[in-house]
């Protein structure tokens, strides 16, 4: 009994620490102001946390903008649901992966027509969320000038946040980002011979 006291003791002693730590940053951040995320890294999961983030933000009442650069189905469960939701600007724009277009003259003509339309969004201050899904791709085969892009969001509204997804984010990009996340593959049933299936992979 006086063990589990000790340790119920210790562990609030803890916690009470970490509250005055956690508090003091709390207070310590008060600026407000739209953030630049990035999602790259090998493993699954960027796009989905992009989307996630597209829930949250239309919870919240803000209108969305969502720009696909190298995916081009147009039957993904993400696509199907949020076109259904007020307040949801979506836009399919890629023709498919490289490995499937194989005509890099035609994937550049894409991506620039869809950063033209992705410009757009990022100069509309009622928009308050807008996801590039799949644009780190776009800028790591150069279809698109990365300065151009940074430059084009860090003149977007102030109050505007903007997902960007896709492995291999180049460093100028990370570099402007105020948050960024990379995933990492520890396990994926694709490598266990398991196909790709709806609600999952798409």
């Amino acid at each position: 009994m006086t063990q589990d006291t000790d340790r119920d003791t210790r562990h609030a002693e803890r916690m009470a620490r970490k509250k005055d730590l956690i508090d003091d940053r709390i207070a310590a951040a008060q600026a407000e102001r739209g953030v630049l995320l990035v999602n790259t890294g090998n493993g699954k999961g960027k796009s989905s946390a992009g989307f996630g983030l597209v829930a949250r933000a239309l919870g919240h009442g803000m209108k969305v903008g969502v720009v696909q650069f190298i995916k081009g189905r147009s039957d993904t469960g993400e696509e199907a649901f949020f076109r259904a939701q007020p307040g949801v600007i979506w836009h399919v724009m890629g023709e498919g992966f490289t490995w499937e277009t194989q005509d890099r003259a035609r994937d550049v003509a894409t991506a620039q027509a869809a950063w033209a339309l992705a410009r757009s969004l990022l100069q509309d201050p009622g928009i308050g969320l807008v996801v590039l899904d799949e644009l780190n791709i776009a800028l790591k085969y150069r279809y698109l000038e990365v300065d151009t892009v940074v430059a084009d969001l860090l003149a977007r509204p102030t109050m505007q946040h903007v997902v960007v997804t896709g492995r291999g984010a180049p460093s100028a990009l990370v570099e402007a980002a105020d948050t960024v996340t990379d995933m990492t593959p520890v396990k994926h049933a694709f490598a266990a011979g398991v196909k790709a299936m709806a609600g999952m992979e798409w």
